[in-house]
């Protein structure tokens, strides 16, 4: 049965990213942090889509998971795949709302913290920077949430130059918003 919960939460995860970055971020050029933030300025300055952006950024820290996080890496692989096929197959999605930018940033990313959390509870993830964190988290012993702030605040800064300020400004607000999401859905109930 735990196969099939973490499978679960990998599908339901992924779509709620998927979403998150179609339905809310990529309609007024938002970024998230992460590899998720580096497949959005590929997708911004070239065109690429999304979803490769995200899984060829990946492929350093999943080169380093083979060989050190063997688990991790496998716990992984199927949430990259997954949530990266779900941002591309939702990329062509047309929405019929047009929600103020900062409304946009804070729903889209919840979306996307509520998906990476609910993968990261049952031990999996959209790999990337998530795998990062939970390997430094286990070694630090602080919260995986908080080092995905940190981590996306490091790619935001890096898309500055793509998006421009007043979308940066915006888009540290989408990172506030996974944080949160993020920690929220991994803390444990008592």
């Amino acid at each position: 049965m735990k196969i099939m919960e973490r499978m679960a939460a990998i599908i339901a995860g992924s779509m709620l990213v998927g979403v998150g970055i179609n339905f809310f971020l990529i309609p007024y050029h938002l970024l998230d942090g992460g590899m998720i933030g580096i497949g959005l300025i590929f997708h911004y300055y070239i065109g690429l889509p999304t979803g490769l952006g995200v899984i060829l950024s990946s492929i350093p820290l999943y080169i380093y998971a083979w060989y050190f996080e063997k688990k991790l890496f496998l716990n992984s692989l199927h949430g990259l795949l997954f949530s990266s096929f779900c941002i591309d197959i939702f990329s062509d999605a047309v929405t019929g709302w047009h929600l103020p930018i900062y409304v946009s940033a804070i729903i889209g990313g919840g979306l996307i913290g509520l998906g990476i959390g609910l993968m990261l509870r049952y031990g999996t993830s959209t790999g990337g920077t998530d795998m990062l964190a939970q390997i430094l988290s286990r070694k630090s012993g602080l919260n995986v949430g908080l080092l995905i702030f940190f981590i996306d605040g490091c790619v935001l800064l890096c898309g500055l130059s793509v998006v421009g300020t007043s979308i940066f400004l915006y888009s540290f607000l989408t990172i506030i918003a996974v944080a949160m999401l993020t920690s929220v859905t991994v803390m444990r109930t008592i």
